[in-house]
């Protein structure tokens, strides 16, 4: 059987190299094909609005993928998670949103949650996305958001050391009064690669392992 075909949906540069850096750490060997947006990051921070027009540009992405044989999709946004599924409804192969997985196991996990993000509709996002989820557990969770426009700035000027700085000390801050951490946003996946912390959930890791699962289950159905 040939390797797996997963189609990456970014609006940020800033999300490719932590799910490309996820891929590459896995066991199994998959070829990624990218499709990019980034204009839709800009117009989101600007406006803190998502649209109909941004959603159908998504879809036009996702259109793409589809047409390039891809056995799954995933989106590495997580401002536009609530509007996947509707995408997904469209298309003829597995969908998964930026952070779907990783914040199932955060609620499996606990129900005190701190949300770390650097884009402005990335936390309430999120926050919406696990209240959702717990209530379909029928889970009583609390959550806390904080929010570091800052760190989104240092990356966009190239200041990598700077960011992570950032999110590390907002870690630091919150840890002890945290027993899960989310980082909303794969761009802040990096911060945290060589520092040792259980509490702290990132997104790459946990959606390569899921969408490769689903693209083989895909795979071995159509063949």
């Amino acid at each position: 059987m040939t390797k797996p075909r997963i189609g990456l949906i970014h609006a940020t540069m800033n999300s490719v190299a932590p799910i490309h850096r996820a891929f590459s750490m896995h066991s199994e060997d998959v070829d990624l094909i990218n499709f990019m947006d980034e204009g839709l990051i800009y117009e989101l921070n600007t406006t803190n609005k998502i649209t109909t027009r941004m959603i159908l540009r998504l879809c036009e992405l996702a259109g793409k993928a589809a047409e390039s044989n891809v056995d799954a999709i995933l989106f590495t946004c997580s401002s536009f998670t609530p509007y996947i599924s509707r995408i997904a409804s469209l298309l003829p192969v597995p969908v998964l949103s930026s952070d779907i997985s990783m914040l199932q196991e955060a609620v499996k996990r606990s129900a005190n949650i701190s949300i770390v993000a650097t884009v402005q509709t990335a936390a309430p996002t999120t926050k919406g996305m696990l209240f959702e989820l717990a209530k379909k557990q029928k889970k009583k969770i609390e959550v806390n958001t904080y929010f570091i426009p800052k760190a989104f700035h240092e990356l966009q000027k190239g200041n990598e050391s700077g960011h992570d700085k950032l999110i590390q000390d907002k870690i630091d801050e919150i840890d002890a009064s945290s027993e899960v951490i989310i980082l909303a946003q794969y761009s802040m996946a990096r911060a945290v690669e060589k520092i040792e912390n259980q509490k702290v959930l990132t997104g790459p890791g946990i959606g390569a392992d899921h969408i490769i699962r689903l693209a083989k289950e895909f795979k071995s159905g159509s063949s």
